[in-house]
């Protein structure tokens, strides 16, 4: 799988922006693939998914509430286009949101393929 940032956008309104964000292209279909097999994974041993759909983009940052936001700042990453890159494994993060954000890894997963394998059903064979 292969991945590239271009353009980008924002989460919120343009007067009340929550979250700028670069778009991501390549091989979507196939993250679109993965990120619902793993929400299905989490699912199944009982954790919380979104419902909305997955939209590929990396978050670029945060407005806070209340404070002066630019709006359409991320409107000017609009025909941006950065390299392409091979994507090697999948990253789990905890997001610890607040004054002074702090993101740590968790957990890494190598991809042996192009794709995670399509995982099992616990109980099911080998």
């Amino acid at each position: 799988m292969t991945l590239q940032l271009a353009g980008g956008g924002r989460f919120g309104s343009r007067r009340r922006p929550a979250v700028c964000w670069a778009g991501v292209t390549g091989d979507v279909d196939e993250l679109t693939a993965l990120a619902g097999r793993l929400a299905g994974a989490a699912r199944t041993v009982g954790l919380s998914v979104e419902d909305r759909p997955f939209r590929a983009h990396l978050t670029l940052g945060r407005w806070r509430a209340g404070q002066p936001a630019d709006g359409d700042l991320c409107d000017r990453l609009a025909g941006t286009a950065g390299p392409t890159w091979p994507v090697s494994e999948v990253v789990l993060w905890r997001s610890h949101l607040g004054p002074a954000p702090r993101y740590d890894r968790v957990s890494a997963w190598p991809l042996k393929d192009p794709l995670l394998p399509t995982p099992r059903k616990l109980g099911a064979g080998p």
